[in-house]
């Protein structure tokens, strides 16, 4: 899998703080897909959200970048109209982005009952022989309690003392 698309999202990200005009050209203008319902489609879009930061205003720090086929995701700190932490979901197509999606959340002032952040723990993957049944897990837990609501089988989806909680509400 190539690092490539991985290093473009850290960049395009980046350029948010930076102002860099570089980092825009990975996005396919004529297909860019814009899921942010307060963000316009194509480059247009991108471009309005930036002019509305003020200068020097923004920071960027991207914790984990991962990517799955076409798809690359990334966790980030964000300082723009406040403290966010930020997920990110990019696809790719011929080598450009042409589509995005994000989840952005107030950043907690501090850490969680547990101690943890929301942005804490290991920014690289060491278990990649576990990326299948990693994935049906998430699948079935996002089917059977999500969106069926079987509260009954919630433990099943959890490894009791190991699991570790980044939502500062929990």
């Amino acid at each position: 899998m190539s690092a490539v698309n991985k290093q473009q999202v850290r960049e395009l990200l980046k350029s948010i703080e930076t102002g860099d005009a570089a980092p825009v050209g990975y996005i396919r203008p004529d297909k860019y897909i814009q899921h942010n319902l307060g963000i316009a489609d194509g480059l247009q879009g991108f471009g309005a959200l930036l002019q509305q930061l003020p200068r020097g205003s923004a920071k960027v720090n991207t914790a984990r970048v991962f990517q799955d086929g076409d798809v690359v995701f990334a966790h980030t700190e964000y300082e723009f109209f406040g403290p966010k932490i930020g997920f990110d979901i990019f696809r790719f197509e011929d080598g450009k982005i042409v589509e995005h999606w994000d989840n952005l959340q107030e950043r907690a002032a501090t850490p969680n009952p547990s101690g943890h952040t929301m942005i804490d723990g290991p920014a690289a993957v060491s278990d990649l022989e576990k990326t299948e049944a990693n994935k049906a897990l998430v699948r079935d837990f996002v089917d059977d309690i999500l969106v069926n609501g079987r509260m009954a089988r919630l433990s099943v989806y959890f490894d009791g003392d190991s699991y570790t909680q980044h939502n500062p509400q929990i």
